[in-house]
């Protein structure tokens, strides 16, 4: 079948819950309970070992075959306009969220403020060793580029197609 990064995204927690939900109810089946003088097979739950065992096979399977596939996409698809694999830009897009952040909190400073001195005399006062309005200039780069970067890989993740055997 041909997915989009999106679409195996979508598939690969689909596969997800229903191993989950496999796993619960066989958590929940493959013991019981029966008290003294009741019919054990009237209490017994409907469970069979080897048909639950297959299922899950086949579950871990697809995923592994699935999150294989889309692993190789990452990392030999190439995002237009960056000359970075998914995978890169996975890592980058991160590394351009915490600048942001930080450039947020400078850009943000003032040139000189007063220090909260509980009991001295003796006035503080905190200097900004950087030039704001740079750090204002750099923010708004780094914004740009990283609405530039997660929108390339938006559009490759969901436009862009690989081949998988499930």
């Amino acid at each position: 079948m041909r997915l989009t990064s999106a679409e195996a995204a979508k598939l690969l927690r689909k596969l997800n819950d229903e191993q989950t939900a496999l796993l619960e109810k066989e958590d929940s089946c493959k013991q019981f309970l029966a008290s003294v003088g009741e019919n054990v097979e009237d209490c017994r739950p409907e469970y069979d070992y080897a048909e639950t065992q297959a299922a899950l096979q086949d579950l871990e399977d697809q995923i592994r075959t699935l999150k294989h596939a889309l692993n190789v996409f990452n990392v030999t698809t190439v995002v237009p306009g960056f000359d970075m694999t998914i995978d890169e830009m996975l890592v980058y897009i991160p590394q351009l969220s915490r600048a942001k952040a930080k450039l947020n909190t400078m850009k943000q400073a003032l040139p000189k403020t007063r220090e909260q001195n509980y009991g001295s005399q003796i006035i503080d006062y905190r200097y900004t060793n950087y030039d704001i309005q740079a750090a204002y200039a750099d923010y708004e780069k780094i914004s740009d580029e990283l609405s530039r970067a997660q929108t390339a890989l938006d559009k490759v993740n969901s436009l862009e197609t690989f081949h998988v055997e499930l």
